[in-house]
């Protein structure tokens, strides 16, 4: 009678640790189904919840300089720069369409990279610069190609109210707008001559990366949202 009771109780115990197991398995499913990035009606990612840096990766350089106040991403500190490592194609694009929302505080220098890849110091060396600068020292202005199809002097944008910037790579060429008017339209020539100092500057793959430029300058980015276009 003993020996049937241990029995019956091991069986109990057996059958609970496989519902326990099966529970488990089905909640990491469960939960993987729910991580897995999922695109809006018109196709675009949302590579930035609003109230984490999940998915991206602050080079060492200064981490400080960049903080999340009120769903965006805020730059503000000594150089650094903030780089998407998230799900969404692995952090790996080629031909895409990237809408940022972006306020400046005024005086303030920033930039959106894309094509680019992580690096701990430094001003990225791969990709291109989207430029973010509405009324700093640097002539170059909101929406230019950083030292490759600049904006002069008259930025399409204002200090302290928010703007988009759009940013669509497609083979060659490259389009930016903001506020939804083309302010660059940039076709790669097929033997490419980057600028100089720039030589990183050549249409390839890579990620983005949002900028902290100085200490004087406060930069604010949220909405960021990308949809893949096909290679």
């Amino acid at each position: 009678m003993f020996r049937k009771s241990i029995l019956i109780g091991l069986c109990f115990i057996f059958l609970f640790l496989v519902l326990q197991l099966s529970l488990g398995k089905n909640n990491c499913f469960a939960q993987a189904r729910q991580a897995r990035p999922v695109p809006d009606e018109e196709g675009f990612y949302s590579l930035f919840d609003g109230k984490t840096f999940n998915g991206w990766k602050i080079s060492e350089e200064e981490q400080g300089t960049f903080t999340i106040k009120d769903g965006a991403i805020v730059a503000n500190g000594r150089r650094s720069h903030c780089f998407y490592v998230g799900r969404v194609q692995n952090a790996l694009f080629k031909n895409f369409e990237l809408k940022v929302d972006v306020m400046t505080k005024p005086k303030s220098n920033g930039g959106v990279y894309f094509h680019t890849q992580y690096q701990e110091v430094g001003f990225p060396a791969k990709g291109f610069e989207v430029q973010v600068n509405n009324s700093g020292s640097d002539r170059k202005r909101t929406g230019g190609l950083y030292n490759v199809l600049d904006i002069m002097d008259d930025s399409p944008a204002k200090d302290d109210v928010w703007f988009t910037e759009h940013i669509i790579v497609n083979g060659k060429r490259i389009i930016i707008k903001v506020d939804g008017k083309t302010v660059v339209d940039y076709t790669e020539p097929d033997v490419p001559v980057p600028p100089r100092g720039n030589l990183g500057r050549v249409l390839n793959m890579g990620t983005f990366s949002l900028q902290g430029h100085d200490p004087g300058s406060t930069v604010y980015y949220k909405n960021i949202k990308v949809k893949p276009l096909p290679w």
